[in-house]
């Protein structure tokens, strides 16, 4: 059977590659593997050079417009070039709670002022006892997550 090209492969009904022989499967799994791991490297190599040449213009645009973040367009040889640069908050969470710790002893609601988000480690979760497990089982809903298939050749006898 021939090799089918990535463009073959997506215009053949999802049914019909289904039926494939397992080793077929498996080398089209490691080509699209490949495929994904070139595309990003060529893509963060593009992004690199993109930096290289557009990051200081766009912070001297940024600055002229008193802003250190943000969006910002201008054009170069017939291009219009979006530079956006977010910015990117983080919060210490111990002084964020004692920040609540102290809004709440004043008399005031933490929660006008910072998100609290509760979490629970599903490993801890499995490692408790019953009797602890039990009290958080009810604020507990379990999801699917996307299923993935892995292959691997078997040794061929």
């Amino acid at each position: 059977m021939s090799r089918l090209t990535p463009e073959a492969l997506l215009d053949m009904p999802v049914g019909q590659l289904s039926e494939r022989a397992a080793t077929e499967l498996f080398d089209l799994k490691l080509l699209a593997g490949d495929l994904t791991a070139l595309a990003k490297a060529v893509s963060d190599h593009l992004d690199r050079a993109l930096e290289l040449r557009f990051a200081d213009k766009a912070q001297a645009l940024r600055r002229t417009q008193g802003k250190d973040f943000g969006v910002t367009h201008f054009d170069d040889d017939g291009v219009r070039v979006t530079a956006d640069l977010p910015k990117r908050v983080e919060w210490d969470q111990a002084q964020l709670a004692e920040i609540a710790a102290r809004i709440r002893e004043s008399g005031d609601d933490p929660a006008q002022y910072i998100e609290t988000v509760y979490r629970v480690s599903e490993t801890k979760y499995g490692a408790w006892p019953d009797s602890i497990r039990s009290a958080f089982a009810p604020a507990r809903t379990v999801k699917p997550g996307k299923s993935g298939f892995r292959l691997a050749l078997t040794a061929q006898e």
